[in-house]
């Protein structure tokens, strides 16, 4: 992953709101939410809601399905895989040098 995928992404979990929807769609697993439900389990109002899902989609970290009228978002956990690698990949790489 390069830095502007990886600083995107952390950009986007880089508010409150954004990070309470993505938490509230790993909680939620494979199947996903609809709207309605993250706006019932987080409170945020709709209109701010969907400003959020659209940053978080932009980044790769959600996915909206859409199937007729009705869109399903899901986590994007590979996305946030390669995140967590990214951050992590040079974890203690000095201690080998000092040692």
């Amino acid at each position: 992953m390069d830095h502007t995928i990886a600083t995107q992404g952390f950009a986007a979990m880089g508010s409150e709101p954004r990070l309470q929807v993505l938490q509230t769609l790993i909680k939620a697993g494979d199947s996903g939410l609809l709207v309605g439900e993250i706006q019932q389990r987080t409170g945020i109002p709709a209109s701010t809601l969907a400003h959020h899902l659209k940053f978080l989609a932009s980044a790769g970290l959600v996915i909206a399905d859409k199937n007729g009228r009705t869109i399903t978002n899901r986590a994007n956990y590979e996305h946030l895989q390669q995140l967590a690698a990214f951050i992590l990949e040079e974890c203690c790489a000095d201690m080998d040098q000092t040692a």
